[in-house]
């Protein structure tokens, strides 16, 4: 009875080392095929946008209620600006849904370039014109997106700039050392910067009414927001740079490989032809 015993847990120790040994090497094969620079670039870039269009989002309704409540009390003087402000937030929501498609879409071709070039290299298939054409697409493309948010970075640093002007005019109000001596003298004008109508009532703040905006919730959330938005729309930037060089390094090894392949192609039938003369030489000598 104990040899049956001491054999039946030798033989079940057995098949566990078999069983780890299996799913050690399957965990080494997947983990192998994952693309990991596209993975990085792609949680980088879902980050970037949901950053850059939920934070955007909601300052852009914080800032027309702040507008609304102190700078231009009658609706029609800001209507125009009402409209922009409602096209800029349905954008925001087609941006977020393109990017989110995208850089699934991405992400795929990662894992598919990885693999292909892998058994490429095992010599396992070849890689059509197709699939380079394809890669090349998405590099074209990229590339226009990468300008495009380059221009998105730099518009969303405006509104930064201009919270920081009004905040930096309060902070300087309330300071002892500054020693102002007529606050009401220090005003704020943001009819000056284009947002709302120069015959906006009444279009500016001035001494106690500013640093009564400048406490406000509105004017706080939507300073830090867009702050965070532009943080957002640079991190996006990163990771569509971030894509292309993948992209550009995926299409180079690709096509390396086409021509090797190429190469070994026109190699094979050369010998291929060699050997068949050198066969019919060694024929005709014999007969």
């Amino acid at each position: 009875m104990f040899p049956i015993c001491g054999s039946w847990l030798e033989t079940m120790r057995l098949l566990y080392q078999l069983y780890c040994k299996c799913c050690f090497e399957c965990c080494i094969k997947c983990l192998g095929g994952v693309p990991y620079a596209s993975l990085v670039a792609t949680i980088l870039c879902f980050s970037g946008v949901a950053l850059f269009c939920g934070c955007g989002h909601v300052a852009l309704t914080g800032t027309l209620t702040m507008l609304e409540n102190h700078f231009s009390q009658i609706t029609t003087d800001h209507a125009t600006l009402t409209i922009v402000i409602q096209t800029m937030q349905y954008v925001i929501y087609g941006i977020a849904s393109f990017f989110f498609v995208y850089g699934i879409i991405l992400l795929a071709e990662g894992f598919y370039t990885t693999s292909a070039v892998k058994k490429e290299l095992q010599s396992q298939f070849k890689t059509t014109v197709c699939g380079r054409c394809i890669t090349a697409t998405f590099v074209f493309l990229t590339y226009i997106l990468g300008l495009a948010f380059l221009g998105i970075f730099g518009f969303s640093a405006i509104p930064v700039f201009l919270f920081y002007n009004m905040w930096t005019t309060c902070a300087a109000m309330k300071s002892p050392i500054a020693n102002i001596t007529d606050p009401d003298s220090i005003c704020v004008d943001v009819r000056q910067y284009g947002i709302i109508p120069w015959n906006a009532t009444p279009g500016k703040a001035c001494g106690s009414t500013l640093g009564d905006i400048c406490s406000t919730s509105e004017f706080y959330l939507s300073f830090h927001l867009y702050i965070v938005a532009c943080a957002g729309a640079g991190a996006t930037l990163i990771a569509l740079i971030h894509y292309l060089m993948i992209l550009s390094a995926n299409w180079a090894y690709l096509r390396s490989s086409c021509n090797q392949n190429e190469y070994q192609d026109i190699k094979t039938k050369d010998d291929d032809a060699e050997e068949g003369g050198s066969k019919e030489g060694l024929n005709s000598s014999y007969s």
